[in-house]
């Protein structure tokens, strides 16, 4: 009995020998996107590699990785493989509750229709709701997205309903929104202010120590005031390493915008950059201008994150989505890589949420295949001028958790074959 039972077992060993050796073991992984190049700034990759994945995670990542290892292939030939986008300004707090703006009404936006087709995994919604409605904003959308949705937490109590309600002083608690932010701290990554048009710093000092005392970062929408309140002040005295100024190539009424009348980046705006303040893009229906853009640009002023602000009244316009803004800037003189961590890795660690944002084997398989194109194309600011570009970024397949969510080409599917029986 025992020789019979080695004599089995030997027997199996050849067996599996002979499988590996021949490369027809079980599949081990679920997905494989092979001869794609792939960038990863996290982990400073900038060459063709293969990646497979497998139970939501990314399982190798390698030069070469044999097809039959796969369950399903993708040729990716000519293709760029990059962290799924995230998305760091946003508003997708949609509803129908009449007169309340962006905060469970109709200028926000069901994020599932506008992200994962442009290769975005993970969107923040930017202060559309406050602490008291946050519930509503988890169980009506976070909790039915199947994109991954965290949020700044508005400092205003029911959010960013617009008009009177954002300018009531006697709302913006900094203890109450702390203590929603730390009770739902797997949603909420940030503190928001924004469109306050007084001319006191409360709303601003309230803003930081509800952040404080979460431990999260602040995300500011500055200005509204004649005569301005101080840029100056704001970067370099009332915000901290890792809080975030958005809509940093805005030139609107009520601020100071960080390039000057003689086109040159303010010279404390390099100092709140290098002291570590985050300046995010937040494009958006009113907030990118070519004016300030371009010159900032051209002096190497690069902003730190690449965000969207969606809303209806921006993703029809110059805005349009996150690979135009990305597009955008490429043409304007940002290299691919730098687009590409602007857009992954970099917010990533501004909300602190480093598990995502890279392609490290055993990290959320989280991933955007893109296209280069070339050829002609032209780019909107807020003010009705465009300029010309050769380079537009398109999306070809996006993966959220180890699954395709989406695929424009089916570049992820077999083929239909004639007289083969669909399964």
């Amino acid at each position: 009995m025992l020789r019979t039972y080695r004599f089995i077992s030997s027997a199996i060993l050849l067996v599996v020998i002979f499988l590996n050796n021949g490369n027809i073991l079980a599949q081990e992984y679920d997905i494989l996107i092979k001869n794609a190049h792939l960038i990863d700034p996290k982990n400073e990759i900038d060459q063709k590699m293969d990646v497979a994945v497998a139970d939501g995670k990314i399982a190798k990542v390698s030069p070469q990785i044999p097809e039959s290892s796969a369950k399903t292939t993708v040729d990716a030939a000519g293709l760029y493989i990059v962290p799924g986008l995230i998305d760091m300004h946003a508003h997708v707090f949609w509803g129908t509750e009449p007169d309340a703006y962006i905060s469970n009404s109709h200028a926000s936006l069901p994020p599932d229709g506008f992200t994962f087709r442009s290769g975005v995994t993970t969107i923040v919604d930017a202060g559309s709701a406050g602490w008291r409605n946050f519930k509503t904003f988890k169980e009506q959308t976070i909790d039915y997205s199947k994109t991954r949705v965290f949020a700044f937490l508005n400092i205003v109590g029911p959010g960013m309903k617009g008009g009177a309600v954002e300018q009531n002083l006697g709302d913006m608690d900094p203890k109450l929104t702390a203590i929603v932010a730390k009770q739902y701290a797997d949603f909420i990554v940030g503190i928001k202010l924004a469109h306050y048009s007084g001319p006191e710093w409360d709303p601003l000092i309230r803003t930081v120590e509800a952040g404080k005392q979460a431990d999260i970062p602040v995300m500011i929408d500055f200005g509204g005031h004649d005569p301005h309140l101080s840029l100056e002040r704001l970067l370099l005295e009332e915000l901290r390493p890792g809080d975030i100024f958005t809509h940093c190539f805005a030139n609107v009424r009520g601020r100071t915008a960080i390039v000057d009348e003689n086109g040159k980046v303010r010279p404390y705006v390099w100092e709140a950059q290098k002291k570590g303040i985050v300046f995010d893009v937040g494009h958006g229906g009113g907030s990118f201008v070519f004016d300030q853009a371009i010159p900032a640009m051209d002096q190497g002023f690069l902003p730190n994150s690449i965000s969207t602000d969606l809303h209806t009244g921006s993703m029809n316009a110059g805005m349009k989505d996150m690979l135009n803004i990305m597009s955008k800037l490429l043409n304007m003189g940002m290299s691919l890589n730098e687009v590409i961590a602007t857009s992954t890795w970099y917010p990533a660690k501004y909300i602190k949420h480093e598990e995502l944002g890279h392609l490290s084997e055993g990290a959320v398989a989280d991933i955007a295949v893109l296209s280069l194109k070339e050829g002609n194309f032209g780019f909107a600011d807020v003010r009705g001028k465009k300029i010309k570009g050769t380079q537009k970024l398109e999306c070809e397949l996006t993966i959220l958790d180890g699954k395709v969510v989406y695929d424009l080409n089916g570049i992820s599917l077999p083929e239909w074959q004639a007289g083969v029986a669909n399964e």
